[in-house]
């Protein structure tokens, strides 16, 4: 059982904004201290170029940005650390892996997605494919949220590539991707499965061996670690196929007037002086999420998502229609409010202090498949209590009155 009155003590932001409620984890999660301290000690301690240096401190930054590959090994069970890749986010992570499987890819070849993806796992497909005269193939969703019943019609002998997400950025739905790329290996074993795991990794335990998924993408920021940090796997058997996303320093083993030869695996993937403070504190989010536990923060944030959805169910009598999954187990949900827009609900609660977000969440074909222009989001964490919620039934029930 998580105790926010300690948690929000090690999240400095509540002691500067006390009256902050932030419900907005889903698009980025706060920071603890010692995420806070390991970016400080960077550049207070050892601020200098990792790789390149035979002095002290660049060994040191050398050292903790290395170890960090390997913690994120163990933290989704990968294989080896060469097959970790460091980004800037789960964005570049996606490009990256469209980028180096583009030339894999001929005329009438398949790509699957499902019209639940955000736009960073939805729009470098659908750009490969217009680029590549592929065949672009949406997974629609059933009226609850859920991936239809008969997805599999779109998997054929002649798709590639299978991109989905773990957890909707939206829908708070979680796919059940294990079993769904069971399914697609025995249709076609050859289709590459690539997994959005940016809203998995703050809550879920995740496999990747187990997943069977050949790829897997995620952020720091999302998870309590820092901006501009995201992370690539890939299975390195694959990862050894695919072609570097961009060239220069760092990523080169040898160049020649003639001839380049690049770097193994991973770095050959990580062209030019990375964000190495925020590498290193990556890792001191995750240990601070394995301190918490990870079952302990997924049953959090469900019980505040079913205290919420009940709320609203008993004091709005219809009023506010809640998206998605009625059998909720993520922290993540999305409303819309009967004759607001959700930008007028989302500046009304900044007023009492409450942070949510609203709009299509970089999610509008789902939007316009749910046939609505946007919708509010409140996304719970480790630091929201039933307090935080009750503010906000008192908050949307004052704009109510607003509007009627």
């Amino acid at each position: 059982m998580i105790n926010v009155d300690i948690i929000k003590k090690d999240f400095p932001i509540f002691q500067n904004t006390k009256e902050l409620i932030y419900l907005d984890s889903t698009a980025t999660a706060l920071k603890p201290n010692s995420v806070i301290d390991a970016l400080s000690g960077y550049y207070s301690r050892y601020s200098a170029n990792i790789f390149r240096g035979v002095y002290d401190i660049s060994e040191h930054a050398t050292k903790e940005y290395e170890e960090t590959r390997s913690v994120v090994k163990d933290f989704i069970h990968a294989r080896s650390e060469s097959e970790i890749i460091f980004t800037r986010n789960t964005t570049e992570s996606i490009n990256l892996f469209v980028n180096g499987v583009d030339n894999k890819l001929n005329r009438g070849d398949g790509i699957v997605t499902t019209i639940m993806e955000h736009h960073s796992n939805f729009v470098p497909w659908q750009q490969l494919a217009k680029k590549r005269n592929l065949v672009f193939k949406i997974i629609d969703i059933d009226e609850e949220g859920n991936l239809q019943k008969d997805w599999s019609v779109h998997v054929t002998k002649k798709t590639k590539i299978l991109a989905l997400s773990f957890v909707s950025n939206v829908l708070g739905t979680i796919n059940p991707v294990k079993e769904i790329i069971k399914q697609v290996k025995k249709i076609n074993p050859h289709v590459v499965v690539l997994v959005d795991g940016a809203q998995a990794v703050p809550a879920i335990k995740v496999d990747v061996q187990d997943l069977g998924c050949d790829a897997f993408a995620f952020s720091g920021h999302k998870m309590v670690g820092p901006t501009g940090v995201g992370v690539l796997w890939v299975k390195k058997e694959l990862l050894e196929t695919l072609t570097p996303y961009q060239y220069g320093g760092e990523m080169i083993r040898s160049v020649t007037a003639e001839e380049t030869v690049f770097a193994d695996l991973p770095h050959r993937f990580e062209a030019g002086t990375p964000h190495i403070a925020g590498v290193i504190a990556l890792k001191h989010a995750i240990f601070y999420l394995q301190k918490i536990g990870l079952q302990n923060i997924c049953d959090h944030e469900v019980r505040m998502a079913h205290y919420f959805c009940k709320k609203l169910e008993e004091e709005f009598e219809g009023k506010i229609t809640v998206i998605g999954p009625k059998n909720r187990k993520s922290g993540v949900v999305a409303f819309t409010v009967k004759g607001v827009h959700a930008h007028d609900v989302a500046q009304l609660l900044n007023e009492d202090n409450i942070a949510v977000r609203a709009g299509h969440h970089c999610a509008m074909p789902l939007h316009e498949r749910l046939g609505i222009e946007a919708s509010v989001r409140a996304s719970f964490y480790i630091y929201n209590s039933k307090e935080d919620i009750e503010k906000l039934i008192f908050s949307l029930k004052k704009i109510r009155k607003i509007f009627a």
